[in-house]
């Protein structure tokens, strides 16, 4: 059977081998993670579609090919095993003559991202019981970059998966070498020296382009107001002095913006070519900072969980966003998006559009600001909240009406739900 390059995203177009966790010859199961692929979003485990062997690698470690190539044969392992080489041309795969096998039939060579060419190139060769190692994306970067040997490193994730802090935690406890030549007191250089071009990751590529055909495509408008979040401020910490799962304002927003959405389907909507697609389903993202740029992980169904349940939710994507362990599932089918900066202490700013959605809400900090109640000047506690809307699909008076009901749920949070 051929293994194709599956669509793990609702985006993705292409997909980089990010490492075989299997090698050619060994036997597999069906559901048994078996690669890493990166996608435009994250980087995601690959399971087998059946059981079988390995019988033939097409793709290597480092190269970037379509969805629906394919990129290794599974066998039933009756096959000699002399029909199955270490290494054969993609090429031989779709039957082309020996002098053509880099050769598209355009007569150029077969394209592959220099980037991508030079870190398989570079890379190491893995074999036997090192290459078996399981580890996150994340942490096998990290140890790559300071040269840790991952077979010294005692993973603490499920089934001794090595995780990100194992790593740091490695990291931290080898000795630190400083060079020979460098006086005291002077800074030592960073990886991008001052007028050096960094360049770009993959995530910071596909975010850019994503970001720019948003802007440029989608028409934005946006609309602003605060949010009197002294109730809901009171009621978080009663809620979190009970123990159990902790309540975040974070977890209030998501959970107000997905009743607004069920009680204004419009802005759960989302421009389509041929009209604006109604959505059945309020699925709301929420962004998260990676180290080389930032992921939507999804809240399915938020509309129909309790505030616990999300914030629940909410806490194991975050954790497995920060160890790339994030699945198919975990990132596609967003309706809407909650971008929050308010723990860096911004007041206000305004959030591009994740397309194909219609709307994202910016979110500021709980600050104590000056109020004016009954004629009297008071400490209130406000949050300043942006709407960034599609004019296709929102118009003013539809943001307005949105984001004023997101206010209503927030300042009488009982209605909520606990």
């Amino acid at each position: 059977m051929n293994l194709a390059m599956p669509r793990l995203s609702d985006t993705m177009e292409e997909g980089t081998l990010g490492r075989w966790l299997k090698h050619e010859g060994e036997s597999i199961e069906k559901g048994e993670v078996i690669a890493e692929i990166q996608t435009d979003k994250a980087n995601m485990e690959l399971e087998a579609f059946q059981g079988g062997v390995l019988q033939r690698i097409l793709v290597q470690e480092g190269e970037t090919v379509a969805i629906g190539e394919t990129i290794a044969v599974i066998g039933d392992g009756s096959e000699p095993s002399g029909e199955a080489p270490a290494e054969q041309p993609r090429a031989q795969e779709n039957a082309k003559p020996p002098a053509q096998e880099n050769v598209q039939p355009d007569g150029q060579q077969e394209r592959r991202p220099e980037r991508a060419r030079q870190a398989a190139e570079a890379a190491p060769a893995r074999s036997g019981p090192e290459g078996r190692i399981k580890a996150s994306p994340l942490a096998r970067r990290i140890a790559q970059e300071h040269d840790i040997d991952l077979a010294t490193v005692k993973g603490t994730g499920p089934n001794g998966r090595i995780t990100r802090d194992d790593v740091e935690q490695a990291k931290s406890a080898a000795p630190q070498e400083q060079p020979a030549e460098a006086p005291a007191g002077e800074p030592q250089p960073t990886k991008a020296a001052a007028g050096e071009v960094q360049p770009f990751t993959r995530v910071q590529s596909i975010v850019a382009r994503r970001m720019v055909e948003s802007k440029t495509q989608a028409p934005h408008i946006y609309v602003s107001l605060d949010i009197d979040m002294a109730k809901a401020s009171s009621l978080r910490e009663e809620v979190n002095a009970l123990g159990g799962q902790k309540v975040s304002v974070n977890d209030l927003v998501i959970k107000a913006c997905a009743a607004a959405l069920r009680a204004y389907p419009k802005a759960n909507a989302s421009f389509a070519e041929n009209g604006i697609r109604h959505n059945a389903e309020v699925n709301v993202g929420f962004a998260v900072s990676q180290e080389d740029g930032l992921i939507v992980p999804v809240v399915r169904d938020a509309d129909q969980k309790s505030l616990r349940r999300i914030a629940m939710e909410t806490r194991d994507l975050i954790s497995k966003a920060r160890e790339n362990r994030l699945s198919g599932q975990d990132i596609t089918g967003g309706t809407f998006t909650v971008s929050n900066l308010g723990m860096y202490g911004i007041d206000e700013f305004q959030a591009i559009i994740n397309q194909p959605e219609c709307a994202i809400l910016a979110v500021g900090a709980v600050a104590q600001k000056p109020v004016v109640q009954n004629n009297q000047i008071v400490i209130g506690h406000r949050m300043r909240v942006t709407l960034s809307a599609d004019h296709r699909v929102l118009y003013g008076v539809d943001a307005a009406e949105f984001l004023r009901e997101v206010q209503r749920l927030l300042e009488e949070p009982l209605n909520l739900g606990f």
